[in-house]
């Protein structure tokens, strides 16, 4: 039977190939899960049945995104995290109820697609009861606001900078390593950035 992601024709949705008016127009026939890898992940959000500990594979955790808004300004941009390719990626998968899903995906469009730096992507997942196809936030390496390729410097100063709509890249950062702690997950590569902004924190207190 084709399931409501079939109908939709996506496995990725670009910018206008679909949002709320979509999800609200199709009768969703099962439950869907959805992969948090970022503010998700503490903070999803939507109504969910179910929340898992999940492992995607061929595409890793990365503060790749320019924040304009939620996390910064156009004057001072912040970073968020995208999930952008090659490696893995652990982090949580929400089962959203059928009668649910609608709601849900429109409510992660508004606030995921502002910009339309991410793909909504459905992605193979690997969950403790076994495999399940899931959504997922994959970011755009053809738009303005990829950032994939910074130094950890550069990284860490943006993400100290970052203020915005929805409180602070730092704030963002700090946040999703606890999360991380929480689920028992070692992310070196964002331990050693978490260390970099504190860095740049202190000699800001020391300057001051």
């Amino acid at each position: 039977m084709m399931s409501a992601l079939d109908s939709a024709g996506f496995s990725i949705a670009p910018a206008g190939e679909a949002g709320p008016e979509l999800w609200a127009k199709l009768a969703w026939e099962s439950d869907l899960w959805i992969f948090a890898y970022g503010s998700l992940m503490w903070d999803p959000g939507f109504p969910y049945c179910e929340a898992v500990p999940a492992l995607l594979r061929g595409h890793h955790r990365s503060f790749c995104v320019y924040s304009h808004g939620h996390r910064g300004t156009p004057e001072r941009p912040g970073l968020v995290l995208g999930l952008d390719r090659g490696g893995t990626c652990k982090g949580i998968a929400y089962c959203v109820p059928a009668i649910d899903v609608p709601a849900a995906l429109g409510y992660l469009w508004d606030r995921e697609m502002q910009s339309r730096v991410y793909r909504l992507q459905e992605l193979e997942l690997e969950l403790p009861p076994g495999g399940a196809k899931g959504l997922a936030f994959v970011v755009d390496r053809g738009h303005r606001n990829y950032a994939g390729g910074l130094s950890v410097a550069e990284t860490a100063r943006l993400i100290h900078q970052g203020v915005g709509r929805r409180g602070t890249a730092r704030q963002y950062l700090e946040s999703t390593m606890r999360e991380l702690a929480r689920l028992g997950v070692v992310d070196r590569s964002l331990h050693r950035l978490e260390r970099a902004v504190r860095a740049l924190a202190a000699l800001e207190c020391q300057a001051a």
